[in-house]
């Protein structure tokens, strides 16, 4: 069944690689960011790959003025709405401990403000009786880890968030997944090249829309990112507050 889909933070590469999966399904769409001019040219993309709808709305995560502009265009589209949630931001821990104001716009751009906007949004999507949430968090959101501690925080309240909405939403039809990427070949990680298993943004896409059509609750991508942070989650604290990892 073809649906329409929101999709917040829409000019990440992730967001476009997985709006061109849902452009080849024929689904409509309502990207959400906050450069209008990239906004569109991915808009003309999907188009001429087959998305049946595609509109564009100015969003910003660290202002709520701006999300009602997003929920006054579900109001006027008819059948399921979905939604697919790629906000973040991850400055470098050492630019945290030299400004620790920055500390606030990472937790408003990865979990408090797609949270606060989930919430506007949920009760619609319940109304409808169906739909799909995705959650873009962070394998860094499993442990507190030396290199990037706030930003983990930031997506462990967001997965623990999408956990609890899950709950919630899955009672009325609508199916809450969350996304658990290790490093992706992004601007976000540009100049990290000691990254390892990191993945391409079409790769993180395919296993993203697996996971829609199978109903998943949590999924890791790359897979192996699933084996590596359960063996981080297994040691002992007293061992793993010597590691520099």
């Amino acid at each position: 069944m073809n649906q329409t889909w929101i999709i917040l933070g829409a000019s990440s590469a992730i967001a476009r690689a997985f709006c061109r999966e849902l452009a080849e399904r024929g689904d409509a769409m309502v990207l959400a960011g906050r450069r209008k001019d990239d906004l569109d040219a991915t808009a003309t993309d999907l188009k001429a790959r087959g998305a049946s709808a595609v509109d564009v709305v100015l969003f910003d995560a660290r202002d709520p003025s701006s999300f009602d502009a997003v929920i006054d265009t579900v109001d006027g589209v008819e059948g399921l709405i979905s939604a697919a949630v790629f906000v973040g931001s991850m400055p470098t821990q050492e630019a945290i401990d030299a400004d620790p104001t920055l500390i606030d716009g990472t937790v408003f751009d990865s979990f408090t403000g797609p949270a606060h906007f989930l919430t506007q949004l949920a009760p619609k999507m319940e109304e409808r009786g169906g739909g799909t949430i995705v959650g873009v968090g962070s394998v860094a959101g499993d442990r507190g880890r030396l290199g990037n501690y706030v930003y983990g925080a930031a997506k462990a309240g967001f997965a623990t968030y999408l956990q609890g909405l899950r709950n919630r939403m899955g009672r009325e039809g609508v199916h809450v997944m969350t996304v658990k990427p290790g490093p992706v070949d992004t601007p976000m990680t540009f100049g990290m090249d000691d990254l390892p298993f990191m993945a391409q943004p079409e790769t993180v896409a395919r296993d993203i829309m697996r996971g829609v059509e199978r109903k998943r609750n949590v999924i890791y991508t790359a897979k192996i990112w699933w084996v590596i942070m359960m063996v981080i989650r297994s040691i002992p604290e007293a061992i793993f507050k010597k590691l520099s990892i």
